[in-house]
């Protein structure tokens, strides 16, 4: 069987959670110090810039810590109705490089949060960070700093595979998800299906030990399976708006 290259995002989503600029800013720092420790190529982020030239962009070096987000919260360029948006990159070459965009704060229903890693697919970056251990921390990482209510780590590839019933739903089966405890509890899963809980917030679900590919026809059914399961165990609704007088957990 030959493999077709897949690129790849992880993300995580939550709905309806007002909180302010002083909030999001803690919630990015932690979560860009817990990505750092996934792997060092995630350590040095900047600004976006109007192109890659690298002498250029590389003047918008960004700290992520709480004091800067805070003030980049306050940028207009950086609101949206009542939410905040952030975007960051890293990388010595177009090739090489990772990204994070997210947005957070919003009380608005039909404007979701987020925050979405597409990370670095080629050469040696790529070969690190596209493996199970390191996509199941990133998620951790996502579901510690953010307190989210679903996400996955997955391929663009199998999410356009997965286009019909992702429309309609909104959440779906990918090569590592999280389930926030408020979704319910993950049912026993078939092997090689893995459970990781994460402290008393979620669950961390492991499709695959290696690389998940939408070319793979036994990752593809296995997937399917899986989605069955979590489907009748009621985990793959729609996003709810975040219960009122529930902890905001950071």
């Amino acid at each position: 069987m030959i493999e077709t290259y897949e690129t790849y995002y992880a993300g995580s989503y939550w709905s309806s959670r007002p909180e302010s600029a002083e909030a999001c800013a803690r919630r990015a720092e932690r979560f860009f110090h817990l990505l750092g420790r996934c792997d060092p190529a995630w350590t040095r982020w900047y600004e976006t810039a109007d192109s890659f030239e690298l002498e250029e962009a590389r003047k918008l070096r960004f700290t992520t810590d709480a004091a800067n987000f805070q003030k980049l919260f306050g940028r207009k360029e950086n609101r949206i109705g009542d939410g905040f948006t952030f975007g960051l990159w890293t990388g010595d070459t177009i090739e090489e490089a990772s990204s994070v965009d997210g947005g957070c704060g919003s009380a608005n229903q039909w404007l979701s949060s987020c925050c979405v890693l597409k990370p670095c697919d080629e050469g040696p970056i790529g070969e690190r960070v596209l493996t199970a251990p390191v996509m199941v921390e990133v998620l951790r990482a996502m579901a510690l700093a953010w307190d989210p209510e679903w996400g996955v780590a997955t391929s663009y590839q199998h999410l356009e595979m997965l286009a019909p019933q992702v429309i309609p739903a909104g959440t779906f089966v990918g090569w590592v998800m999280y389930f926030s405890r408020l979704r319910g509890a993950v049912p026993p899963l078939p092997a090689p299906v893995r459970i990781e809980p994460v402290e008393d917030r979620g669950t961390l679900v492991i499709l695959t030990p290696d690389r998940f590919t939408a070319s793979n026809p036994e990752h593809v059914a296995l997937a399917a399976r899986v989605h069955e399961l979590l489907n009748r165990a009621g985990l793959l609704r729609p996003l709810q708006p975040w219960p009122s007088g529930t902890p905001h957990r950071s």
